[in-house]
């Protein structure tokens, strides 16, 4: 049976730290432009309780066993600029979706989000032992999926009318997935794509 737990992965660029709340000062700071959360599930925190709400929310998940958060911590400054989860923690199906990720404005289409991912691909395949890892993605995030299709995901198909978000919108959702006999030629890719290889 799959068994996640608290942990810090490490990387080059950044460091995935399970969330706490000595977090929540540097992640509010990170949190404030509005374009961050187009197609995320809350608005953006008008207040350091709003996104103290968030967390607590995310605990709760973590407590009842199908979420483990992450705070994103940039290596060169030490700063939390965003934050990550698995989520939909199967633990008889050995799988977990990789999603709610975002990060502060100024780390888009850079490393951070390539090296997050593959840190948290390689943690579910190699440590966990998962069999599939997925995302989903706003219909309307073209930029997700891009995103997605470039570390090798696949797409499985869209799940039509999936959720009810901000302001009533009735959300398709867009999902893919990496199995773990995919995964040996993903990792090779992404170690390129970070130059972690020769």
């Amino acid at each position: 049976m799959l068994e996640v737990k608290p942990i810090t992965l490490e990387g080059k660029v950044v460091r995935l730290e399970f969330l706490q709340a000595t977090h929540l000062p540097d992640l509010f700071q990170a949190a404030q432009n509005d374009e961050i959360w187009n197609y995320l599930l809350m608005a953006r925190p008008q207040t350091l309780a709003d996104l103290q709400s968030w967390f607590e929310a995310a605990m709760e998940g973590w407590h009842s066993g199908v979420i483990l958060p992450f705070a994103i911590i940039e290596q060169a400054t030490n700063r939390v600029i965003g934050s990550t989860r698995y989520l939909a923690i199967s633990k008889t199906d050995y799988s977990v979706e990789i999603g709610y990720t975002w990060l502060g404005r100024d780390y888009w289409r850079t490393a951070v989000n390539t090296e997050c991912k593959y840190l948290l691909l390689r943690h579910a395949f190699e440590v966990l032992g998962c069999i599939r890892v997925w995302f989903k993605a706003d219909a309307r995030n073209l930029n997700s999926q891009r995103a997605l299709a470039r570390i090798g995901a696949k797409k499985e198909g869209v799940l039509r009318k999936h959720m009810i978000v901000r302001n009533g919108y009735q959300r398709d959702s867009v999902v893919f997935s990496i199995l773990d006999d995919e995964w040996p030629e993903v990792k090779t890719s992404l170690e390129e794509r970070l130059g972690l290889v020769e």
